[in-house]
C-alpha cells in the first residue's frame, strides 16, 4: 500500500515577536508576529516545493493557538493538533531583536509551561506516522520536557516498526539544556533515527566529535548504523553520508536578510528532493538552494516555489520582469 503522507513532522511551534529592525525590544511600540519553530518550518519548506506535509503537535484551544494552525494551513501544512485548555496551557512565545555587529541578533524565549510539553502519543494520530513515508523531528523536542522526550520516542520507535523514513536533526539549543544532558538524550534516539543531520559545530561540542566533516559522518554511521548522515558547515556547505558514498555541496551565494530558520530550510529542500525520488547529489542541490532563498526573506519560514529553488541550482536569478 502506498503512503497516506509524504511527510510527517512532530515539534513546538512558537509565536514569534520582533521589533522593526533597528529598535531594541525594551523602546518599541510595535510587534511583528509571526510562527516559528523547527519541525513546522521543515513541514512549511517542504509543502511548498511539492510535499503533502503534515504537522503534529499539542496548544491551547486560544486565539493564538489557533493562529498558529492558520499560518500553517496558508502554506499548504495539514496540522494534527491535540488541543488543551485554554485556561491551562498557553503558547510558547519568542522574542527576536535584530541587531547589527557588534551587538548581533538576541533571541529570548519565554516557551516554559507551554502546552506540548504534556503532549503523549495517545493524543496524536500516529497512524498517520505509520502511514508516512517520511518522519521527522529535532533534538529541540525532546529537550521541552521528559513528556515530550518520551512521546518522540514513540513516535519515531512508531515509525520504524512501520518502515516509515526517519530523520532527526540535532538542532542543539543551549537555552534548553547542557550539552552533556543533550548528548544522553540524542544517542538514546538514534538507534531509531535513518537520516541525521547535524552541524559540524554541534557534532564536535555536543556530540564529542574530532575531525572534519567526513571523519565525523563515517564515526557517526559507523557507531549508531545511520543510513545517512549529513554535517553542514555554514558557509563552507554540507557534506553527506550514505551508503559509504561521500558527497559535498557548496553553498549558494544569498544577500542575508533573515538568517532564523536557515538549516530548517536545508532539511526541507533536502527532504522534499528525497521523497521526490531524487539522489543525495540533488537533495544536497535542493537543500542548499532553499536555504539560500530563506536568507532572503524575513521570518522563519521558507516561503519560496520550486521554480525559485531550481534558478538557484541552475545559476539563474535577478531582476524578474
Amino acid at each position: 500500500m502506498a503512503p497516506m503522507t509524504d511527510l510527517v513532522t512532530f515539534g513546538e511551534t512558537m509565536l514569534r515577536l520582533s521589533p522593526p529592525r533597528g529598535e531594541r525590544l525594551e523602546t518599541t511600540r510595535d510587534l511583528t508576529v509571526q510562527a516559528g519553530g523547527a519541525e513546522s518550518n521543515v513541514a512549511v519548506g517542504a509543502a511548498r516545493l511539492g510535499a503533502d506535509a503534515r504537522w503534529l503537535s499539542k496548544l491551547p484551544d486560544s486565539p493564538l493557538g489557533r493562529r498558529i494552525v492558520t499560518e500553517l494551513r496558508s502554506h499548504g501544512v495539514r496540522p494534527d493538533v491535540a488541543w488543551a485548555d485554554a485556561d491551562a496551557s498557553r503558547v510558547g512565545t519568542y522574542y527576536l531583536e535584530h541587531g547589527g555587529e557588534p551587538r548581533g541578533t538576541n533571541v529570548i524565549y519565554d516557551r516554559a509551561d507551554a502546552a506540548i510539553t504534556t503532549v503523549e502519543p495517545d493524543e496524536l494520530p500516529t497512524d498517520a506516522v505509520a502511514e508516512a513515508e517520511w518522519f521527522h523531528t529535532t533534538g529541540i523536542t525532546p529537550a521541552l520536557s521528559e513528556t515530550t522526550a518520551e512521546t518522540t520516542t514513540a513516535l519515531l520507535r512508531t515509525a520504524g516498526e512501520a518502515g516509515t523514513t526517519r530523520s532527526f536533526d540535532l538542532n542543539y539549543r543551549a537555552k534548553l539544556w547542557d550539552p552533556e544532558t543533550a548528548r544522553a538524550a540524542y544517542e538514546e534516539l538514534f538507534e531509531h533515527v535513518d537520516t541525521l543531520f547535524v552541524p559540524r559545530r554541534d557534532a564536535r561540542e555536543v556530540l564529542d566529535r574530532e575531525g572534519g566533516a567526513v571523519e565525523i559522518a563515517h564515526g557517526l554511521a559507523t557507531e549508531f548504523g545511520f543510513d545517512t548522515v549529513v554535517v553542514t558547515r555554514g558557509l563552507e556547505g554540507a557534506v553527506a553520508l550514505h551508503d559509504g558514498s561521500v558527497y559535498e555541496q557548496d553553498v549558494y551565494e544569498a544577500e542575508t536578510f533573515d538568517a532564523i530558520g536557515t538549516g530548517d530550510a536545508f532539511v526541507a529542500g533536502f527532504v522534499a528532493e528525497r521523497l521526490r525520488g531524487g539522489d543525495l547529489p540533488a537533495a544536497l542541490r535542493w537543500g542548499s538552494a532553499t536555504a539560500a532563498l530563506k536568507r532572503t526573506t524575513d521570518g522563519d519560514l521558507a516561503v519560496t516555489t520550486r521554480a525559485e529553488v531550481r534558478d538557484v541550482i541552475e545559476g539563474e536569478g535577478g531582476i524578474d520582469r
